[in-house]
């Protein structure tokens, strides 16, 4: 009897300690956010992930009731910054704003302390653009059969920018390389702003899967040469530009989609909060608006959640990292 007392009394302990818990985690959802959140942009500034993050700026302040702070820590095709978002605290308050260059290439090249698909909560899936190949104004070439002449008759003399080893401009550089039996030299550079800088004053002689939305400006002010967008499909945003498979080389797509992470570990109660916000913000019509204007599209609802992004990132690594560790590309290339 006096045993079965003690483990009545054990039990009535466990669950008083157990309600005493649920009000203080709900106080805590509810007081989330409660201070300054930083957002991670694994790139210098003028970067698409940068431009991006700026547009959704105001608007994440609004629906978050909270001071959003962006970051800019570049390195490694995005893997310092993403590093540092794994080692925070998982409270929601560091987050990882990245794309294909830092939460695919880089991870498949660069020697990471982190495994990018179990390290990370995926909160919401972000606007995606097309990537694109665009030359130098003064180039030769007035389309891109006549750019994969010059190239074979000029073997590795055209530089080529890229956002460093294992970005998109990188694997599909050494993808249409190989589909068109062409050389060139890749300069790697942090980041989308650095290189188009260079690009526009004629320091690099092109960009291979460069992030369309960025160059979109330059191309409509006749400051760089459009030869193809890298896509099945023509860019709503200039579809008087021809598509890779219509200009000659096809079947070399690759596009610049980006999403936002937080720390493994976050509670499930505050990634819910951060998705909430940014599907509202994704709904927002300045928003979307201003990501239009740039070139870019926003996912659909359905695709905004959590495990959408999830399965969508897994996706992605499972069809480039073959391709990658197949081209033996390598960090100090």
């Amino acid at each position: 009897m006096q045993r079965i007392m003690k483990m009545r009394t054990a039990a009535f302990l466990a669950a008083a300690f157990a309600a005493t818990l649920g009000p203080i985690a709900n106080a805590t959802a509810q007081s989330y956010p409660s201070r300054p959140i930083s957002i991670i942009v694994p790139f210098p500034p003028g970067g698409q992930v940068d431009t991006l993050a700026r547009i959704l700026l105001d608007r994440m302040r609004a629906a978050l009731g909270q001071t959003i702070i962006i970051e800019n820590v570049g390195g490694a095709s995005g893997g310092i910054g993403v590093t540092r978002v794994v080692r925070s605290a998982p409270d929601g308050y560091t987050l990882s704003m990245g794309n294909w260059t830092s939460h695919v290439g880089g991870p498949a090249i660069y020697p990471v302390q982190f495994d990018i698909l179990k390290d990370l909560e995926p909160i919401a899936m972000l606007p995606a653009a097309p990537t694109i190949i665009v030359a130098r104004q003064n180039m030769p070439a007035n389309n891109l059969r006549e750019l994969v002449a010059w190239l074979k008759a000029n073997p590795d003399k055209a530089t080529a920018a890229t956002v460093g080893a294992g970005s998109p401009g990188h694997v599909s550089g050494l993808h249409f390389q190989s589909e068109t039996g062409t050389r060139m030299q890749f300069v790697p550079y942090r980041g989308g702003g650095p290189a188009n800088q260079d690009l526009l004053a004629g320091q690099v002689d092109m960009r291979i899967g460069a992030e369309a939305s960025q160059m979109l400006p330059h191309v409509r002010g006749g400051r760089v040469k459009a030869y193809a967008v890298m896509a099945k499909n023509r860019w709503a945003a200039a579809p008087d530009i021809p598509t890779i498979d219509e200009a000659g080389v096809p079947g070399v797509h690759i596009s610049v989609w980006t999403g936002i992470w937080a720390p493994k570990g976050t509670p499930k109660d505050v990634l819910a909060r951060l998705n909430a916000a940014m599907v509202e913000i994704l709904a927002d019509e300045v928003v979307r608006k201003r990501v239009a204007e740039i070139g870019s599209e926003i996912p659909p609802l359905g695709q905004q959640t959590p495990e959408a992004l999830a399965a969508f990132h897994k996706a992605e690594t499972d069809k480039w990292w073959p391709i990658i560790k197949a081209a033996n590309i390598k960090a100090e290339q």
